[in-house]
């Protein structure tokens, strides 16, 4: 029966991980910000875009025609 050592526990370099934390950290910030300015941004401004310009009047009129609904002729 052979006895196995337990392994060391590690005192060097603890604090690195430390810093992982607070990098990633920093990176995620980054993409968020990065994804606001553009993705959000311009989402919002081409939903903007489409509503100020939208009649539904003549859109449920042009479907009307085409025959989409049963029930309004």
């Amino acid at each position: 029966m052979a006895s196995s050592s337990l392994t060391k526990p590690q005192m060097c370099g603890l604090l690195s991980h430390h810093f992982h934390i607070v990098g990633a950290f920093i990176v995620s910030l980054g993409d968020a910000t990065l994804y606001m300015f553009a993705v959000a941004e311009a989402r919002k401004k081409a939903y903007a875009y489409v509503y100020r310009n939208y009649d539904s009047i003549k859109d449920f009129e042009e479907m009307r025609k085409a025959s989409m609904f049963q029930s309004a002729k």
